[in-house]
């Protein structure tokens, strides 16, 4: 912080979650360097009194969805019934303004944002299970969801005024996509298919010429 970095420190447990949030506390203070946003990748399990902090103090919490799909058979088991209630919070935290800045963990999980974005609306599995979402509570909107991965993303990287929305004067970065994720059944999201992708408004995929599964 003192020579001017953004700190990101890897959290997942509620006291190591504590413990970094302390020390951010401590030391944005010290170093006046709020305007960093400086970032705790994870933010897995919170206390609920931790949940406000990141907001106050202006630290981004960089989540990925999909863990909460993948460890909803087990989590609760490992970290009780009190503490789930912090865990893949959410709701929570974007209920207290943190700005949640979504990724994939690849390669830990899947690289596709697709996935990251069935979990985050549906709470589910791709068999969609459970049938109303595990703690459903602590689902996103579809708009929340798609601004976790684009402009609070963009936000976390300091790189907002060109990328993460279409507006004038920022990159042409976008896909065409093969269903409307707005107004589509949330539970194929993760089936979504980009059919184009544009890099600052030069097209570089065309599945129509080049048919492949990738991203």
């Amino acid at each position: 912080m003192q020579a001017g970095f953004q700190v990101n420190t890897q959290v997942i447990g509620d006291h190591a979650n504590k413990l970094v949030l302390d020390a951010y506390e401590d030391l944005i203070q010290q170093t006046n360097t709020k305007a960093l946003r400086h970032r705790v990748e994870h933010a897995q399990i919170l206390r609920l009194a931790d949940i406000p902090r990141f907001a106050e103090l202006g630290v981004v919490a960089s989540m990925q969805a999909t863990h909460a799909t993948s460890d909803k058979n087990m989590a609760e088991d490992r970290v009780g019934p009190d503490r789930i209630e912090g865990a893949y919070a959410w709701h929570k935290l974007l209920k207290a303004n943190a700005v949640i800045a979504a990724g994939s963990d690849s390669p830990v999980e899947s690289a596709n944002p697709f996935f990251g974005l069935h979990a985050s609306v549906t709470r589910q599995d791709h068999n969609n299970q459970p049938a109303k979402g595990w703690y459903p509570n602590e689902k996103m909107t579809v708009t929340q969801a798609l601004n976790s991965f684009t402009v609070a993303a963009a936000y976390s990287a300091h790189q907002e005024k060109s990328i993460g929305q279409l507006d004038p004067g920022m990159k042409a970065d976008f896909i065409l996509i093969d269903q409307d994720l707005v107004k589509g059944n949330p539970q194929t999201i993760w089936q979504t298919q980009v059919l184009e992708t544009w890099i600052n408004g030069i097209k570089v995929f065309d599945i129509a010429s080049k048919p492949t599964n990738n991203l």
